[in-house]
């Protein structure tokens, strides 16, 4: 795997790729774009930080790439539905410079309260000066808190710690993620309206880009400070001078710009207001939080090379990694599932279902449909389907995607079905579980069966009469093809049946045609289950 650093990486974490003799790694810092495209076509992977662009243009030049490494929290520089689309894995480390964030959210809002860097330029200025540098205190101000994730949470303890009264608002936290924090969740608005000091902590979209702007400031308190060492954006910063000048924000403590370095007058003018205390996006500056940024990353990537769980990546559906061990042996008995019913299909997919029953649907089964259905739109198209992009080419196709989930089965504890559909109403239904961690079939179209997969099976339809599996074996050994085992299902006595049969080796086309005829089959199809001799049958990385 070739793989190629373009910003400023700790070491200690590249040199875990360095260790591995499968990563072939250049470190090129300082890229102009259009180098860039020159180059990144001849790599798997690119590892990044803020100063890389990773648009549609340097994805469509990574012919290669598998994967985008963000060392760091944010990804707002990486196009990642347009990664989604290609088919290419973005992972970020949002937990390493999780405490390096909070403190520096904390160090820029001490520095203003208590007026450190105007009294630190005076006294180095050979002034003495006391009285104009006279700060408030934290203890008793009412804190909010946007965001309560990993950093937004590590702000409101450490608020907590300064006496301040804290309240949060963020609409994708449970409340009792808040409760355990000892803040109070409240609406955005109540926030604005109540609050002393406002510090915000989200990523930077669609929904928060400009998230405070001049009505959110209307409603805030005369004198509010504000905080965002967040993302750049998040606060519009035109809004924002025009507070500070007029007095209704008393001050601001800034580490994020819009534009990085800044270079519009609005930035120029707002940075050089005296009431801002600014830095330079210093927040995950701290020698721990770069070596822990770049050793996350680097292990997403050798876990990909291992095909081992991806805990970081923002474009594939995850398992609670707590849940992993227990969960692999579903997502390979989904993946010969699909592998064997994809096969069956002889037309344009119209429906896929996944049904989950029993203990299994008591869990997020999202990553276990994805996994299905990359491997059966795998057989289906010429480009490479995993599952970052699986869902979006199956919309593209127009196949409807439908999850079902019920808690009560009758005969296993475990239970998945898969009902795939094609033009005119025609259905394949197929119903598997675990025996011992091994996947079984238990159901095929309307049989019940029960057998192992095996990598060379052969399917055969046919009226049911005395002396077929004879004839099936004769034409099998005069071939000198093995059968390992054999299933049989049918509804009724001498009605139509199905016989599954595991082979050595593959059926040639010619005895495939040989056996329709002796056994007057309805039905005959040969398969071949690659999924079925691994352990890991998906490949797609969970």
């Amino acid at each position: 795997m070739k793989v190629i650093v373009t910003d400023e990486v700790a070491q200690e974490g590249l040199e875990l790729l360095k260790q591995d003799p499968r990563v072939e790694m250049d470190v090129r810092l300082g890229l102009k774009k259009e180098e860039l495209l020159n180059l990144i076509g001849g790599y798997d992977v690119i590892i990044t930080r803020s100063g890389t662009t990773v648009d549609k243009d340097v994805l469509d030049a990574g012919k290669k790439l598998k994967m985008v490494a963000r060392a760091g929290v944010g990804i707002d520089n990486v196009d990642v539905d347009y990664a989604s689309s290609r088919g290419v894995i973005v992972v970020n480390a949002p937990f390493g410079n999780t405490n390096s964030a909070a403190e520096h959210a904390m160090a820029l809002l001490l520095a203003f309260c208590r007026n450190i860097t105007k009294a630190n330029a005076s006294l180095k200025s050979g002034e003495w000066k006391r009285a104009p540098f006279t700060g408030v205190e934290l203890r008793g101000k009412t804190a909010g808190v946007i965001g309560l994730g990993k950093v937004g949470g590590r702000v409101a303890t450490r608020l907590k710690a300064f006496e301040c009264d804290v309240l949060a608002c963020d609409p994708y936290i449970a409340v009792k993620r808040a409760h355990d924090l000892g803040v109070k969740l409240v609406s955005h608005d109540e926030i604005y309206k109540n609050c002393d000091i406002i510090t915000v902590h989200t990523p930077l979209n669609d929904e928060t880009r400009n998230m405070i702007g001049e009505r959110e400031l209307a409603m805030m308190k005369h004198g509010v400070i504000l905080v965002n060492a967040a993302r750049g954006g998040i606060i519009n910063e035109a809004a924002l001078l025009s507070a500070l000048k007029s007095g209704k924000v008393s001050g601001a403590a800034v580490d994020v710009w819009s534009e990085e370095p800044p270079k519009t007058d609005i930035l120029k003018e707002l940075i050089s207001q005296e009431k801002l205390v600014v830095t330079p996006h210093l927040g995950a500056n701290t020698v721990e939080a770069q070596i822990n940024v770049a050793v996350d990353v680097s292990k997403e990537i050798l876990n990909y090379l291992d095909e081992m769980p991806l805990e970081n990546a923002v474009n594939i559906p995850r398992f609670d990694m707590a849940l992993m061990d227990q969960m692999r042996p579903f997502l390979n008995l989904m993946s010969v599932m699909c592998d064997l019913g994809i096969q069956l299909v002889d037309s344009n997919l119209s429906k896929v279902t996944f049904g989950y029953a029993g203990n299994i649907a008591h869990y997020d089964c999202t990553p276990l449909s994805v996994c299905g259905l990359s491997a059966l739109l795998n057989r289906r198209v010429d480009q490479d389907v995993n599952m970052v992009n699986a869902t979006l080419i199956a919309e593209q196709m127009g196949i409807a995607i439908e999850e079902t989930k019920s808690t009560q089965t009758d005969a296993f504890s475990n239970l998945i079905t898969l009902v795939i559909e094609g033009e005119g109403g025609k259905r394949k239904v197929i119903s598997g579980t675990l025996f011992e961690g091994a996947p079984r079939i238990v159901r095929l179209r309307d049989y019940a069966m029960d057998f192992a997969p095996s990598e060379y099976m052969l399917l055969l339809n046919y009226e049911d009469r005395p002396g077929m599996i004879g004839r099936i074996g004769t034409i099998m050994g005069e071939h000198d093809i093995n059968i390992a085992s054999m299933n049989l299902g049918r509804r009724e006595k001498k009605g139509e049946a199905m016989v599954i049969l595991s082979l050595d080796s593959a059926v040639p086309p010619a005895v495939v045609e040989k056996l329709r005829e002796a056994a007057d089959a309805t039905y005959v199809k040969a398969l071949h289950m690659p999924t079925a001799k691994c352990d890991r049958g998906c490949g797609c990385g969970i």
